[in-house]
């Protein structure tokens, strides 16, 4: 169990380790999606050939065009404060990410995610306490392929 912290809500203790259940599909991807994605990614030079021309991505071993590693279907999520489950509104920041990444995504993939809590763990800070939390995320397609494992890191106060 991980350490106890006046920042963990039972919401969070409850949570831990526990997968939600697989989200909705994301909207079927595009070669527009990807080719937009890779120039904002490769601005202001030109992108991998891969990511945009048709012809030379029907060439390669991959036998056609991929999205980027890093692309997002989910890319515009609806904003919404943080909150911890019991009310309180948090204020957080991005404390890192890890990235293991499976098969790429092609034009016509609709992307699944589900989340879990990995952990926590107390730290003080100059401001004073804070919470640095582990969540794992899982993408697949529609072939029930692994696309991406995340881990994300947050800092909260």
């Amino acid at each position: 169990m991980p350490p106890e912290s006046p920042l963990v809500s039972p919401t969070m203790r409850e949570r831990l380790g526990k997968w939600t259940p697989w989200g909705p599909p994301s909207p079927p991807i595009s070669e527009s999606d990807i080719r937009r994605w890779a120039i904002a990614s490769y601005w202001n030079c030109v992108p991998p050939r891969l990511y945009w021309d048709r012809d030379y991505a029907a060439s390669t071993h991959w036998g056609g065009i991929i999205a980027p590693p890093d692309f997002n279907p989910f890319a515009w999520p609806i904003s919404r404060p943080h909150s911890t489950g019991d009310g309180r509104t948090r204020r957080r920041v991005n404390g890192g990410v890890q990235m293991q990444f499976g098969v790429p995504m092609r034009p016509g993939d609709r992307i699944q995610a589900r989340s879990r809590i990995e952990g926590w763990q107390p730290k003080s800070g100059r401001t004073g306490d804070l919470l640095l939390v582990d969540f794992a995320h899982e993408w697949r397609n529609q072939r029930v392929e692994t696309v991406r494992i995340t881990v994300h890191t947050m800092v909260y106060s």
